[in-house]
């Protein structure tokens, strides 16, 4: 006895050949955003505007400005903090942005180790 499939359902080659279209056409579209995000450049500010981060979509740090009139030899802690806060916060804004923008063309779906 042989079972039958609803129409669209396990439609044999033809429909596996659309599916590795498909993911190959979207992982094409992956490897172009992804060069484009990791070319970005962010910019973002803490304590006030005292501290600016640059930041590239590789995470990696272009460049710190600080204003001098926060630089006090005795609170140098301070000074850390605010460092800190404005580093972790261009790392957040390029994850957060290369999530969203990735997930445009993923969609829901979300394959452990692929993205």
């Amino acid at each position: 006895m042989k079972a039958r499939l609803p129409k669209g359902m396990g439609g044999g080659p033809t429909d596996m050949n659309g599916m590795i279209r498909q993911a190959q056409k979207m992982q094409e579209e992956m490897a172009a955003l992804q060069e484009e995000l990791d070319a970005k450049e962010y910019e973002v500010q803490a304590g006030g505007g005292a501290v600016t981060v640059k930041i590239n979509g590789k995470n990696e740090i272009t460049a710190i400005e600080i204003d001098p009139e926060i630089v006090d030899p005795d609170d140098i802690e301070t000074l850390q903090d605010i460092l800190i806060a404005g580093v972790n916060e261009a790392i957040k804004k390029v994850s957060e942005t290369n999530s969203n923008e990735m997930s445009k063309i993923t969609g829901s779906l979300s394959m452990p180790g692929l993205f």
